[in-house]
Parts: structure tokens; C-alpha cells; sequence
């Protein structure tokens, strides 16, 4: 590849934290972290998944919903402060009221300035054992857009969004540089070690196959420790446009930093020039469900 003249340095934070019984706490936790990703020199930082509250879909229950909130609410209200005061973007998951009766899980991206560059809400709703997410959010309606920050172009899906290729292709067309995944994942009781860690390994995977084929970077930040009967597995990380790591957590909690230099998606979409090969005329049957009858 030539040499660059110019490089685009950008620090991504992503905190991996557990959360309690407490939303309050949980906010003011995530808060103090994404304080100490700025001191460490973090540009964007994101939170995890509903990063206010424990998992709570693991059940179906009506009084979980008082747990939801709007936006711009008590939540954005505060982040949008410490935004502004820290200079730095800040990415944070959260259960909306939209109106009564209509609700969604819904990424907030703030900008440096302390404004909301806009929001994202989850397209891609789950209903598996302990994952009922679809008795709680109603289906996303704002596509999939990208958000011009002060720091980068960036993207937000969330979690189910992960498995699917169409959404970081959306993402990407639209002109994200960097995708971002707030994520709640982990451990099913009783899955035997091998198909668990199976499973862990193509979350990582998939995830990384979207860094390379459209030339992004990609973020994934996921939750730690037990609540109710998952066990979150952490592992957060960033990959690059070649599906390479550029930051791996653990299973603890963590905050990572890790530098991103904008400049190789340019680079590397001209080595590797997907985008400009796909058969755009071609692809019509992937707005069908199905081309068995």
C-alpha cells in the first residue's frame, strides 16, 4: 500500500462495567468511567447495552416498563452535560418512551459539544430464552444513519444487530467510519463449554467480517458479570478495516482505549475495493424473505 501523507488519529473508549439493581447508580457508574476514559485520552466513548439497568428482558414483566424513559430525559440530560465539559462524544444505550404504549431500545449519540447528534434506535428485535426483548421494544423506524461528530463519522447498532450483515452495510453506505455495538451477551445456563464458547467465537466473528467488507472500524462493547441466570461474557474490542484487533478485554471490568487511524478505511477500500464491485443491479432478491415458495 502507498505511504499516507496524513494520518486521522481518533480514540474509541468502550466501558465494560456491570450494572446493579440501582439505575441512578448505574448512570452515576457509568459516568465516573466515562470520565476516566477521557483521562485517558478517549475522543468517543460507549456504553453498553441499557447500561442503566440490570438485563431485565430475561422476563416478561409490564412493571419493568416504568424502567423506560424519554429523550431528551433525565439520562441525556446528564450525559449531554458531561459531554460538553469532558469535549468528548459519548454513545449511551437506553430504554425509550416514545409514547405509552410504544417503547424502544434506542443508542443516543452525543456529541462533543453536549448536543444530540441523533439516535438509533433497534431494528433487529430478539425473542429467545431469556432474550424477550420483542415483549418490550417495538421495531426501529429510523433506518440506519450515520452521525458527523467532532471527532469521527460514526455509525450505532445494537446487540441483534450484530448478525446481520445488511445493517453494517447500511451503516457503511451512509458513511460511518467507525460502527459502534452496544451489546448484552453472554452465557445461557447449561449450553455445554464447547457450544458456549462456539457461540462466543462467531459473535467476535461476524462482527469482524463487517470490519472487513465494508472497511470500517468496528466497536463492540458488551456488559460483565451474572445477573439473573446469564453470565455476561465482557470481551469487548475494536477491530480494524482488515478485521485485525485493535483492542480486547477480558471478562472483568475494563475500560479500553484504543487509537483508530481513519485514514486505512480510504487505504483500504482501495486495495480492497468491495464497494465499488457490488452488483447493485443484481441484488434485488435480498428484499424478499425467502426465494422458496
Amino acid at each position: 500500500m502507498p505511504a499516507r501523507q496524513k494520518t486521522e488519529q481518533v480514540k474509541v473508549g468502550l466501558v465494560q462495567m456491570t450494572c446493579g439493581e440501582a439505575p441512578l447508580a448505574n448512570l452515576a457508574k457509568a459516568m465516573a468511567r466515562v470520565e476516566a476514559a477521557a483521562k485517558k485520552g478517549a475522543q468517543i466513548v460507549c456504553l453498553s447495552e441499557l447500561f442503566r439497568t440490570r438485563y431485565f428482558c430475561q422476563s416478561e414483566e409490564q412493571r419493568n416498563f416504568k424502567l423506560a424513559e424519554t429523550i431528551p430525559g433525565p439520562s441525556t440530560d446528564a450525559l449531554c452535560e458531561l459531554a460538553q465539559r469532558r469535549k468528548v462524544v459519548i454513545i449511551a444505550s437506553l430504554f425509550e418512551k416514545r409514547v405509552a404504549g410504544i417503547y424502544h431500545n434506542t443508542a443516543v449519540v452525543i456529541d462533543a459539544d453536549g448536543s444530540i447528534a441523533g439516535k438509533y434506535r433497534k431494528m433487529h428485535i430478539p425473542d429467545d430464552p431469556l432474550y424477550f426483548e420483542k415483549f418490550y421494544f417495538t421495531p426501529g423506524d429510523l433506518g440506519f444513519p450515520s452521525f458527523q461528530t467532532r471527532h469521527a463519522r460514526i455509525a450505532v447498532l445494537v446487540c441483534w444487530d450484530q448478525w446481520f450483515p445488511e445493517a453494517a452495510r447500511a451503516a457503511a453506505l451512509s458513511g460511518a467510519q467507525i460502527i459502534f455495538y452496544p451489546t448484552a451477551i453472554g452465557w445461557i445456563p447449561n449450553e455445554p463449554p464447547t457450544v458456549a464458547r462456539g457461540q462466543r467465537d462467531a459473535w467476535e466473528l461476524i462482527q469482524r467480517s463487517h470490519a472487513v467488507a465494508n472497511g470500517v472500524y468496528v466497536a463492540s462493547v458488551n456488559r460483565v458479570g451474572r445477573e439473573g441466570k446469564i453470565k455476561f461474557w465482557g470481551r469487548s474490542f475494536v477491530a480494524g478495516p482488515l478485521g485485525e484487533f485493535v483492542a480486547h478485554g477480558g471478562e472483568r471490568e475494563e475500560i479500553l482505549v484504543a487509537k483508530c487511524d481513519l485514514g486505512k478505511i480510504e487505504e483500504t477500500r482501495q486495495s480492497w475495493p468491495f464497494l465499488r464491485d457490488r452488483r447493485i443491479d443484481a441484488y434485488g432478491s435480498l428484499l424478499t424473505r425467502s426465494l422458496h415458495r
